[in-house]
């Protein structure tokens, strides 16, 4: 149930300098560590603390900028109870998760979550089953509130999830592309030497075409290259102008690298071109760039 306890609880925590210190034993204890891990990479700093490692000096540390939040369905676990004098001593706030609010920890707390169950799942009322899925529920309304009272975006996720499928969701074109000298470029009327010159030293299957003012005006790939070869033109007098594609498919600095393979992927091309706002080149990126950093697959 979500009450004023609840909502006094998200204030703690935000008013929190600390961390937030989850304990519990037991399949309590399971539960509040995936409550810190869940804390932790949504914007609130926490650790789990085993109780019965905190009675024989874990409990340094904990420092008075922290808050602690017990998990124990009787309210009475003595591992727990054990450490909250000291709690007390230091001076951190406690939030507990019970299904018994007469329980003596719930007496010494500062705020009170009610997790109480009528039965168990389990056919014998004992293994804890719908009392775990109850203090689990609760710990994620506390993830989700606040992350939304900080105001978390997907970018904070992002920075928080580099590994994985999750973090390369979230990767920008910027983190990847290649910049600055190392991107290619050549002016409307680059002849074929030096054309052929920047594809081959860049190594990124093209360059883009430029104007005088630095705006792009088109790309040259290594496939026109090669298809240039195949036409009964005379090469020799041919400029970058004349050979470009006028219409490069382009993307602006920040998007998702995904987006960016999407583009790849649906126009069955290998390099886009990275602009910012007044459509100047600041970076490119090829296909093998983004499948090398586990961006999408074909």
């Amino acid at each position: 149930m979500l009450d004023d306890q609840f909502v006094r609880a998200i204030q703690l925590i935000l008013e929190c300098r600390g961390r937030i210190i989850v304990t519990g034993i037991g399949k309590s204890g399971v539960i509040g560590q995936k409550m810190s891990a869940t804390f932790s990479s949504t914007g609130t700093p926490s650790f789990f603390l085993h109780p019965a490692e905190a009675i024989h000096g874990d409990l340094g540390m904990v420092t008075r900028d922290d808050m602690v939040i017990c998990l124990s369905k009787s309210g009475n676990t003595n591992e727990i109870s054990a450490i909250i004098p000291t709690l007390k001593k230091i001076g951190v706030p406690i939030i507990t998760l019970t299904g018994n609010l007469r329980s003596s920890l719930a007496e010494r707390s500062d705020v009170v979550l009610n997790v109480c169950v009528e039965n168990e799942a389990c056919p014998n009322d004992l293994a804890p089953t719908a009392s775990t899925v109850a203090m689990l529920a609760m710990g994620d309304a506390l993830a989700v509130a606040l992350l939304e009272q900080r105001g978390f975006q997907k970018e904070d996720f992002a920075f928080f999830h580099p590994g994985g499928s999750l973090g390369r969701q979230f990767v920008t074109i910027d983190e990847i592309m290649f910049t600055g000298s190392r991107i290619p470029l050549v002016p409307l009327d680059a002849g074929l030497q030096q054309i052929i010159s920047e594809i081959s030293t860049k190594r990124l299957g093209g360059t883009c075409v430029v104007e005088d003012s630095g705006i792009l005006a088109g790309i040259i790939t290594d496939g026109d290259m090669r298809r240039l070869w195949s036409q009964p033109v005379n090469i020799d007098k041919l400029t970058a102008k004349d050979i470009m594609n006028a219409d490069p498919k382009t993307i602006e600095t920040g998007a998702l690298a995904t987006q960016a393979f999407k583009i790849l992927d649906q126009h069955n091309i290998m390099q886009i071109i990275v602009v910012d706002v007044k459509k100047k080149p600041i970076g490119m990126i090829h296909l093998h760039d983004l499948l090398d950093a586990g961006i999408g697959s074909r």
